[in-house]
């Protein structure tokens, strides 16, 4: 059962990866073998998710997909917060966001638009999740103004960071409540209207498709949740010797590798929607996706960052990287608002996400930054 989708073989890293841990090998080993693991775990977890929203309906369904859509982001990053890497963790967040919505999107064009011609999707569900990004694109512009404003005024740094925090805080609340207000939206108030017929079609062929019973389904994900614990700390523990190795900035791993590891049980959900012409499901992923990871993973780790009594702010210390999460959102935007794509467009995302990756790559990790700010 396990063993026909090719990426279970990756299973395999999981014992290498402890056995590598507790042997206290090169940090290098320790890090390529986690994060190979963590590709086949992810994608358990989003299987096991979808068996049980067959079984529990779409409206239970959806939530739990809600829940567990970006698990797997969820705990590497917690991990990183733990371990004092602020700067790794609002990297992740932020190449989360550019990740789904350049990268993932941009193979699901390209590749669906390479098959067909033009392929049309339901531009009124795209338009409403693209609004939710603005606002997630002003959560993050908001903290980064009143950071710059309260230094221009003087004020000590000790209280600039403490102002940081607790703004970051009051963000965090409110966009976990428009997260929760677009659950309510989506699966209640206005269920009908955004409904499209990919997902009516997709769920028929889920229910046909059903595999796993009830507690195999439970026992993969709860198993499979805690085995990505393990593979996120030992990733976390293992960081600064991988980059050391390789010459890598912390910053850039943040941003590119451990995003892409974390989604990539999306990553090919979204490009097979597309190339079964189903851009309606191939939008939902990429832009819900994000929307998850803006409005409901971002403001949790903040919330847990106060709870472990580390503190961590919303401000992106590099601008680049603000100019950057505006960029993509806008672009989303673009591509949402007239319901049609083709291959170029999607070769063009693609193409401004390769930009990025080779900027980030040559920039530096912010040196003498210290705590959350």
């Amino acid at each position: 059962m396990l063993m026909k989708n090719p990426l279970n073989i990756l299973l395999i890293f999981i014992p290498v990866a402890f056995y590598l841990e507790f042997s206290h090998a090169p940090d290098t080993w320790i890090f390529i073998s986690a994060a190979l693991a963590i590709l086949p775990l992810a994608g358990l977890m989003g299987h096991a998710t979808e068996e049980l929203a067959i079984r529990t309906g779409s409206t239970i369904g959806g939530l739990l997909n809600a829940t567990f859509g970006n698990a797997t982001e969820l705990i590497i990053a917690f991990f990183a917060l733990n371990a004092g890497k602020f700067d790794v963790v609002k990297a992740s967040i932020t190449g989360s966001i550019i990740g789904n919505l350049l990268l993932v999107l941009g193979l699901a064009l390209f590749l669906g638009g390479l098959k067909f011609q033009t392929q049309t999707f339901n531009s009124q569900t795209a338009r409403a999740t693209a609004s939710l990004l603005v606002i997630s694109m002003i959560a993050f512009l908001v903290p980064a103004l009143f950071d710059y404003t309260e230094n221009s005024f003087g004020i000590t740094p000790e209280r600039v960071r403490i102002d940081d925090a607790n703004l970051a805080l009051g963000v965090s609340v409110i966009l976990i409540g428009l997260y929760i207000a677009n659950i309510i939206f989506t699966l209640f108030t206005h269920k009908d209207l955004l409904s499209t017929s990919d997902e009516e079609q997709g769920g028929a062929e889920q229910a046909h498709d059903a595999k796993w019973g009830l507690p195999v389904a439970i026992g993969v994900l709860v198993g499979a949740t805690v085995l990505v614990g393990f593979m996120s700390e030992f990733l976390v523990g293992s960081l600064e010797g991988f980059t050391a190795t390789f010459g890598l900035s912390e910053f850039f791993v943040g941003l590119i590798i451990i995003p892409i590891v974390g989604n990539a049980a999306e990553h090919a959900a979204a490009i097979f929607f597309a190339m079964k012409n189903k851009m309606d499901l191939a939008i939902t992923i990429a832009l819900g996706s994000t929307v998850q990871i803006a409005l409901l993973v971002a403001p949790l780790l903040v919330i847990l960052s106060f709870i472990i009594k580390k503190p961590m702010d919303l401000v992106l210390n590099n601008p680049l990287e603000l100019v950057t999460l505006i960029g993509a959102v806008l672009i989303a935007n673009s591509v949402a608002k007239d319901g049609e794509t083709n291959w170029l467009e999607g070769l063009m995302l693609l193409g401004v996400y390769a930009i990025l990756g080779v900027a980030f790559f040559f920039l530096p990790s912010p040196v003498g930054v210290v705590g959350g700010h």
